[in-house]
């Protein structure tokens, strides 16, 4: 396992090619780790730009929301070249995003895929709330299946209102992606088989900067 120093580094193919997805989710874990215990490590970004001019070696690839507050290399302590990171309203998938995670995968040798949601996802809350709006209208619909999927006692109150049923839904949404993507994806479904990567989902909690995986 990289040490903190290490971590200063970019990677590289070698040792991107020794990683295994286990190893990859520790990374992140580690990291955010850091980041809760306020010991983030100290990077020279603009040697790490240097450095990484002419290759790129990311041992994850991040989809999360596009909200402003939750920002994938601070909360995971990663560097320039780490993590991909992919971004879209309510961490949704769609063909862009499997095309993303794909060419990360197989071209670049990423380990793993996580899915990234949070607490108190104004895109969640809409999808609550039946929100439309242009072409924001689709992503809701993608929620509102995880808004469907939230069984909940008789008279609960399944608005935006309730903090408590956003966040389930966001748990929810996140797991369905999850699903997706090993659904949509043959390249994506045959590596997590053959053990080459792993696809997972977590959600980012506003009020503590906690990751928790789903």
């Amino acid at each position: 396992m990289h040490s903190k120093d290490s971590n200063k580094l970019p990677l590289d193919a070698k040792t991107i090619q020794a990683l295994t997805p286990e190893m990859a989710k520790q990374m992140l874990s580690d990291g955010n780790k850091r980041f809760l215990s306020k010991d983030m490590i100290e990077r020279d970004h603009h040697w790490l730009m240097r450095s990484t001019i002419d290759s790129q070696h990311p041992f994850a690839i991040v989809l999360g929301c596009i909200d402003s507050r939750v920002q994938p290399n601070i909360i995971f302590d990663q560097g320039i070249g780490d993590i991909f990171i992919a971004r879209v309203t309510g961490n949704i998938i769609n063909q862009d995003i499997l095309g993303s995670m794909e060419y990360a995968c197989k071209v670049f040798n990423t380990k793993l895929v996580l899915v990234l949601g949070h607490t108190s996802c104004g895109a969640v809350k809409g999808a609550c709330d039946d929100f439309k709006m242009g072409n924001l209208t689709s992503a809701m619909r993608h929620i509102q299946l995880a808004v469907e999927k939230v069984k909940t006692p008789e008279g609960y109150d399944r608005t935006s209102n309730n903090l408590e049923f956003v966040d389930s839904v966001a748990k929810m949404n996140v797991n369905l992606a999850v699903e997706d993507v090993l659904s949509q994806s043959e390249i994506l479904r045959v590596m997590y088989s053959e053990g080459k990567i792993d696809v997972l989902g977590a959600l980012y909690d506003h009020s503590t900067g906690e990751v928790t995986y789903c």
